[in-house]
């Protein structure tokens, strides 16, 4: 069992076997994964142990954080350590979009003009540098490029609506206004859960019927690794908000002291900022 300590009013977690835990359930999907990509036989079973022994290792070790916060083991140094460790969190997922945008980028700018250059005609006689693009014609059925309207612009109003009634809740929050606060917040996750109902219909409408699949040249790839890493970042960010629903209700928050609420918060709409770039940059032009 974790010991904590006090060194000059900053709490100091004792040792903990939670760190090793994780890591175990990371190794385990990480086999698990390339075998199943290889074919290995059963290989997907020790994926999803690993999945559930890390979603149970993060449920146990984020209960211990939540009950040291509640026991008024958190002050003020360690809030703005949290600030900051969320805030470096956060950067770090700009970078990891930013690498996916500037795929397409390049792509689009350099890669696709030069392929369909003169001195690129040799190898590639018949390659048009037009966007989409599946590559050379022949090799890969041709497909036509996804409408911003109706299912990406819906998901556009949804996600800003629930920036919006995130920021109510949070103002409600301050105000010392609960039930006022829980209500907007629900609404919030509710907004989030619409916006994935709707994107797994366009992922079906897209293979489907439009015939557009990971595999289908940089264009197929570059759309579903953009908005399928968004919907997984907006479904993340709705288990946070889930979380911190049932912490409100339960009442966990203070008008001054809620960190959990404001770090998710702050995640939420980084989420709707990168939607936006992506509804332009993707689905636009």
């Amino acid at each position: 069992m974790s010991t904590t300590a006090q060194h000059n009013g900053y709490f100091v977690p004792g040792p903990s076997a939670f760190p090793v835990l994780a890591a175990s359930g990371l190794v385990m999907m990480a086999f698990g994964a390339a075998g199943w990509f290889n074919g290995i036989a059963h290989a997907q079973w020790l994926f999803a142990l690993g999945l559930l022994w890390l979603l149970s290792t993060l449920y146990r070790w984020f209960g211990r954080a939540i009950s040291e916060s509640e026991g008024g083991m958190h002050n003020q140094a360690v809030d703005a350590s949290f600030r900051w460790s969320m805030s470096w969190f956060i950067f770090s997922e700009v970078m990891f979009f930013a690498s996916f945008f500037g795929a397409l980028y390049y792509s689009r700018v350099y890669a696709l003009p030069d392929l369909g250059a003169l001195h690129s005609q040799i190898l590639w006689p018949h390659f048009v540098a037009a966007w989409p693009s599946v590559g050379p014609s022949g090799l890969i059925p041709a497909v036509q490029a996804m409408d911003p309207w109706p299912i990406p612009t819906i998901n556009t109003a949804l996600l800003l609506s629930s920036g919006l009634t995130l920021t109510i809740s949070h103002h409600a929050l301050r105000a010392d206004h609960r039930k006022k606060s829980i209500f907007w917040l629900a609404t919030t996750v509710v907004l989030g859960v619409c916006f994935l109902i709707l994107q797994a219909y366009e992922y079906h409408h897209a293979y489907t019927e439009l015939g557009l699949k990971l595999t289908s040249g940089i264009y197929g790839s570059t759309f579903f690794m953009l908005t399928g890493f968004h919907g997984f970042h907006v479904l993340l960010g709705a288990t946070m908000l889930t979380v911190v629903l049932r912490r409100m209700i339960r009442g966990d928050f203070t008008a001054e002291h809620h960190f959990a609420f404001e770090g998710a918060a702050w995640y939420w709409h980084f989420v709707d900022v990168v939607w936006l770039l992506l509804y332009v940059l993707v689905y636009w032009l």
